[in-house]
């Protein structure tokens, strides 16, 4: 009887208060696991040895060289336009995307009419497969398309997608215009949660508008912002499809971004040990970035 009383706290301890919730739990766990976690441990792992693929069943030695793959991929022009390339992604997406889904959620919450049907057509770039709306813009931007048409003498040389200085930040706009509906429905829901009576109550102060703004809603919403900033950060730090389906990364490297050059050297040029170096140089500044901003946008 008293090993059957001791038993029973020891479990406790073990599974916590509620074992149906690890139970619940438990094939996420070991999804984020299996997915996430190992791979991301092997990454690290070959990023500090001299890896390359080889054919199945066959053993190489994989000798430790310490940090010579990042001291190389640092020392590549490709590497470090790479992440300039990214520098001014973020520089353009993240305020942005901040300004515009403030704004406009501002604008549905305040909306007596059609509200449901804008925030309809906001969301639905962000659960379109990013294929089909690519298609869309190839056709507005490229060099005889629908955009130039309308620019005629005004449009750019060269075009859009072949211009070294325009084929990011037109990327960046991409990307913000993708991502823009879920961003609003954040912050239209903590809109939401703002009472009118604190709106009210400026307004009767004396504040106009624009102050009733800054003094009640840019606080009430400053949780969501850091929310919104850190998702873009990591948004940011993914992105792939966009400069691989729309210009490869070109022209001359201007499209480049640390996750694609992850992937032409480590697939299309088999340097895995490479690729692992820049994914984990670009995880860790993401992660300084992330932190940074989170500070910044939290701070009173």
């Amino acid at each position: 009887m008293d090993k059957t009383r001791s038993r029973a706290p020891r479990a406790k301890r073990r599974l916590g208060s509620s074992p149906l919730g690890i139970a619940l739990t438990a094939p996420y766990t070991a999804y984020v696991l299996v997915v996430f976690v190992i791979p991301f441990g092997v990454g690290v792992w070959m990023a500090f040895h001299d890896y390359f693929f080889t054919a199945p069943g066959v053993a190489v030695p994989h000798p430790f060289v310490g940090f010579d793959n990042f001291t190389a991929v640092l020392g590549e022009a490709d590497t470090r336009r790479a992440f300039a390339n990214l520098g001014l992604f973020m520089a353009i997406n993240i305020p942005l995307t901040v300004v515009l889904a403030l704004v406009l959620a501002s604008a549905l919450n305040a909306a007596t009419r059609w509200r449901g049907f804008f925030r309809m057509a906001y969301y639905v770039p962000y659960v379109t497969a990013s294929v089909a709306t690519l298609a869309v813009w190839l056709f507005l931007f490229n060099g005889s398309g629908a955009v130039n048409n309308v620019l005629g003498s005004w449009a750019p040389e060269p075009s859009w997608l072949a211009n070294k200085g325009l084929v990011m930040p037109l990327i960046a706009v991409y990307v913000t215009w993708k991502q823009l509906g879920f961003y609003i429905l954040l912050y239209l829901a903590a809109l939401q949660n703002v009472p009118k009576e604190l709106h009210e109550a400026a307004l009767t102060d004396g504040a106009g508008p624009l102050q009733a703004f800054r003094a009640v809603t840019l606080p009430a919403v400053r949780p969501v912002t850091s929310l919104v900033v850190l998702l873009s950060i990591i948004t940011a730090g993914q992105i792939f499809t966009e400069p691989f389906l729309l210009t490869g990364g070109g022209p001359s490297g201007a499209s480049l971004t640390p996750a694609l050059l992850v992937y032409q050297r480590g697939i299309e040029q088999g340097e895995p040990d490479a690729a692992a170096a820049i994914g984990l140089i670009l995880v860790t500044g993401v992660l300084i970035i992330a932190t940074v901003a989170r500070r910044l946008t939290e701070r009173d």
